[in-house]
């Protein structure tokens, strides 16, 4: 390939998936001198970008890749990739709770779209509880949490779509296997209706 008569080589795509741990910030610089996602892969030529984000404090499944069309879809909310999330909650959460959390709550910028939850672990003090969610918008989970009045201790990515973070302890990393990236293409080219939802 050729850009004005000089010949360009062309970026092979790679896929990685990190189990983010607290602290690092889901972007590829920061003026302020924070640690990154990407300090947490050994240096390379490429140019990497993380497929979405994870706040500051939020731990679990982040895919950091040089395919933005695969980014894109990802992240759209017109795809309505689903991001599966374990909470861990002050408190026990009610009935009531719960269907409010399913059905989508006002929040300042709006409804959010339907989740699903799943409740792992129920108990006076804490609860565990298993969200999914189809859209993104800035720390949304845990305002929903707040909003039912049983605040985000722990907040945990485990999946998104067809990728599952496994065992990977948090910092580590690998590359994505070849039927993993196919998984990943084939759901967001399934993924066409917009949906509502959060994260």
């Amino acid at each position: 390939m050729e850009v004005d008569g000089r010949p360009i080589a062309l970026q092979p795509k790679r896929y990685v998936i990190v189990n983010k741990p607290r602290g690092p910030i889901s972007t590829v610089v920061d003026h302020r001198g924070r640690r990154t996602v990407l300090d947490l892969l050994p240096a390379g030529e490429e140019r990497l970008y993380p497929a979405g984000r994870l706040d500051a404090d939020t731990e679990g499944l982040l895919l950091i890749t040089n395919d933005g069309e695969l980014t894109y879809r990802l992240t759209h909310p017109r795809y309505g990739v689903a991001k599966v999330y374990e909470a861990e909650i002050k408190g026990s959460v009610s009935r009531d709770d719960v269907r409010r959390l399913e059905q989508g709550m006002m929040l300042a910028e709006g409804q959010t779209g339907p989740t699903g939850v799943r409740m792992l672990r129920e108990g006076r003090d804490t609860s565990l509880v298993e969200i999914t969610v189809h859209a993104g918008r800035k720390r949304m989970v845990r305002r929903m949490f707040d909003a039912v009045g049983h605040p985000v201790i722990a907040l945990r990515r485990i999946r998104i779509g067809p990728l599952a973070l496994g065992d990977l302890e948090p910092g580590q990393w690998r590359e994505l296997t070849d039927e993993e990236v196919a998984g990943l293409a084939a759901a967001i080219a399934n993924e066409t209706a917009p949906r509502g939802g959060a994260e």
